[in-house]
């Protein structure tokens, strides 16, 4: 830690804070919720090019986003080397990482609701190109420290995203961009964070998967004048200008009249009610995703598998679930969306069933591949299509919001799990099975009940009061 690292330690202090002064704007008035949409694409408005360049620079952001915390696990063993410090100390990195994209989820979504959706990803953006110093830090508790930061920037992207996508997109495409893109995101991040460490962590070591953070970032600031803002946000703010522009290049119609709340619009306690279904849904996800899912191979070396035989067993399962951002995407924008929520939450539990086969039935590997399947395929369509059908389901005014809690209620799992994970906690398959099985039966039936449906409808009306 010399003085030039001490200087630029300061000198990023300095700057970040007014990179972000600078990127807000001048806030007038608040949110109306009680407003229709004033702006939308008419149902017939085809995809331009100033959509497929807002898809491409949006999905390479969900990548950039999900890239970073999918590269903890190829850092640690490299950091727990350099410092010398014992593994489970080392597990104190992704509880912070864990720890932050949980509050980045609700800071973001609240900042979005108020200072608009494209500012929101430029704040989270800067945040992000500022953390990748943490390739640098001499020491553990620094690492600590900027991955903590790390995590707070990149949980707060997914959201907003989800949020910025459902109210630009013309209604008849919203449902399947949507959850491509999410879906596209995600696993390009994964690629992303396992190629980058296939060809750069061999050649100069773990640090160059933080460092890698910088360009990435810049370049996704340096493509910012394709992200567009929210049309009624920018309405609500006076900024003409730019509300034109929008109209020109994504096909938006005024939209002058409120309309009329039709007979099945949701009262504030059924909105309260699917509230709580969609935040349950998440935090069952998170347990399957970062407990069951994580525990599941130590569990198969327990019951004789090798670590050889039980990673060919995920990557065949894994090969069965590949296509479910496809299929998801397929039958939330052309049969249901709330259905195709229901459906993947009840082969998740499905899967969860499964587990609880004795050990005799579950030791014949095509039924195990099929139960691990099961899993892989329901969480990941689970998580494919929970945040685009909660975008849909709420004001522009909470919109930010409602989409930032569910996120981050995403992640509350994984924190649970790396405490337990400290507490030298791991429970059995059966045993988180069991555990699991009723709260996520639940979960899918409060959707089935107090959901509706938004497959092709406009925001105006699901919104409407």
């Amino acid at each position: 830690m010399d003085a030039s690292m001490g200087l630029g330690m300061v000198l990023i202090l300095i700057g970040v804070p007014l990179a972000c002064f600078g990127a807000l704007p001048k806030v007038r008035g608040g949110h109306g919720d009680h407003v229709g949409t004033n702006y939308e694409a008419p149902d017939t408005t085809p995809l331009g090019r100033w959509h497929a360049a807002t898809l491409l620079v949006l999905t390479l952001g969900l990548i950039i986003d999900v890239m970073k915390p999918a590269t903890l696990g190829f850092v640690l063993p490299g950091m727990a080397a350099e410092y010398g410090i014992a593994r489970s100390q080392v597990a104190l990195l992704p509880l912070v990482a864990l720890t932050g994209t949980t509050v980045g989820s609700f800071l973001w979504g609240w900042l979005a609701d108020i200072y608009g959706r494209r500012v929101s990803i430029l704040l989270s953006t800067i945040l992000f190109v500022s953390t990748a110093i943490c390739g640098a830090m001499p020491a553990f508790v620094w690492n600590l420290v900027m991955c903590f930061l790390m995590g707070i920037s990149a949980g707060g992207m997914l959201p907003v995203i989800y949020t910025l996508l459902a109210e630009v997109m013309p209604p008849r495409h919203r449902s399947w961009v949507l959850v491509l893109v999410g879906g596209m995101g995600l696993v390009g991040g994964y690629l992303a964070a396992s190629g980058a460490a296939y060809v750069l962590e061999p050649v100069y070591g773990w640090r160059a998967l933080w460092l890698q953070g910088f360009p990435s970032g810049l370049l996704l600031l340096a493509l910012a004048r394709f992200i567009p803002e929210t049309p009624r946000f920018l309405a609500e703010r006076g900024r003409v200008t730019e509300l034109a522009q929008m109209q020109q290049r994504f096909g938006l119609a005024p939209k002058l009249r409120p309309l009329e709340a039709p007979a099945d619009t949701p009262t504030s306690s059924q909105h309260h009610r699917l509230t709580a279904a969609l935040v349950m849904t998440a935090v069952c996800w998170s347990f399957v995703n970062f407990g069951l899912l994580l525990w599941l191979p130590s569990d198969l070396q327990t019951r004789g598998y090798s670590a050889e035989v039980a990673s060919g067993i995920f990557a065949k399962s894994s090969l069965l679930a590949f296509p479910t951002v496809l299929l998801a995407a397929l039958f939330y924008a052309r049969r249901s969306s709330k259905w195709t929520l229901v459906g993947t939450v009840g082969l998740t539990f499905a899967g969860l069933i499964g587990a609880m086969l004795p050990p005799s039935v579950l030791s014949w590997e095509p039924v195990l591949i099929s139960v691990i399947a099961m899993l892989i395929v329901g969480t990941n369509g689970t998580i494919a299509v929970l945040m685009p059908y909660t975008a849909e389901n709420y004001p522009l005014g909470t919109r930010g919001r409602a989409t930032g809690l569910v996120a981050g209620s995403s992640k509350f799992g994984g924190v649970a799990v790396q405490v337990a994970a400290l507490a030298g906690f791991a429970p059995t398959l059966v045993g988180a099975a069991l555990a699991l099985m009723v709260p996520t039966a639940v979960s899918a039936g409060m959707i089935a009940w107090f959901g509706r449906e938004t497959r092709g409808r406009s925001l105006r009306v699901l919104e409407a009061e």
